[in-house]
C-alpha cells in the first residue's frame, strides 16, 4: 500500500498516540517542580510524530529513512526518562502506567 499522506501511517498515528499519553502523565500532580524533565519528556515525545512526518514530506525514501532514524532516536530519549522515573519513590504509583508507555515507546508499529 502506497501512503500519500504521513496522516495515514500507522506509525505516525502510534507516535501521535504515545505523545497523548505522555501529555496525559505529565500533567499528573507528581510531575509538580519537575519542570524541567516534563517539558523534555513532552518534546521528545513529539519529536517522533514530527520526525516521521517531515522526513515523509521531503518525497525520498533516503530522506524518509534519516527521520525515522531520528524518530527513533527520540523515542529511546523518552525511554530513558521513564526508566528514570522509575528510579524515583515520587512515581511509584505510576509504575504500571509508566511500564506501558516504555512498551509503546519501543513497539516498532
Amino acid at each position: 500500500m502506497k501512503y500519500q499522506r504521513f496522516e495515514d501511517l500507522p506509525v505516525w498515528k502510534a507516535a501521535i498516540d504515545l505523545a497523548v499519553q505522555i501529555f496525559m502523565l505529565t500533567g499528573k500532580q507528581e510531575f509538580r517542580g519537575c519542570g524541567d524533565l516534563k517539558n523534555q519528556m513532552e518534546r521528545s515525545s513529539l519529536s517522533i510524530s514530527n520526525n516521521i512526518a517531515e522526513g515523509f514530506e521531503r518525497g525520498t525514501t533516503q530522506e524518509l529513512l534519516t527521520f525515522l532514524y531520528i524518530a527513533r532516536g527520540s523515542a529511546g530519549e523518552l525511554r530513558s526518562m521513564l526508566l528514570f522515573l522509575e528510579c524515583l519513590p515520587a512515581f511509584r504509583n505510576l509504575k504500571s502506567e509508566i511500564a506501558n508507555l516504555k512498551s509503546l515507546a519501543e513497539s516498532d508499529n
